[in-house]
């Protein structure tokens, strides 16, 4: 982080970051994705819906904290969560993006 962000607390995560934390967060972010292939993979499925496509994977997710596993009940979890974490970092790139716009604005 630079010396110069320090001194603006309103920044709240809008500040400079170093290069040790870019790889950290994609390692966490190519973990995340290798976490749901992991879960994905060893989950058990109920016979009653078998997914065949990207939305039935969705509806199927509903019924495998029924009675099952961890491996099912995490998998679950990990499906509905990243949608959310998704949803999430794109606000803040459009929050970062129209900040950006409005600066200039006004700097005109």
């Amino acid at each position: 982080m630079a010396r110069d962000a320090r001194n603006y607390p309103h920044l709240h995560g809008n500040g400079e970051v170093a290069v040790s934390r870019y790889f950290a967060l994609y390692l966490a972010q190519l973990s995340w994705i290798a976490l749901g292939a992991y879960l994905f993979s060893k989950a058990y499925w109920p016979s009653t819906c078998q997914p065949s496509s990207f939305m039935d994977v969705y509806t199927c997710s509903l019924r495998l904290a029924d009675q099952r596993g961890w491996i099912e009940s995490s998998l679950m979890t990990w499906l509905w969560s990243t949608p959310i974490l998704l949803l999430l970092e794109v606000m803040r790139h459009y929050d970062r993006i129209m900040t950006a716009r409005r600066r200039n604005k006004v700097a005109r």
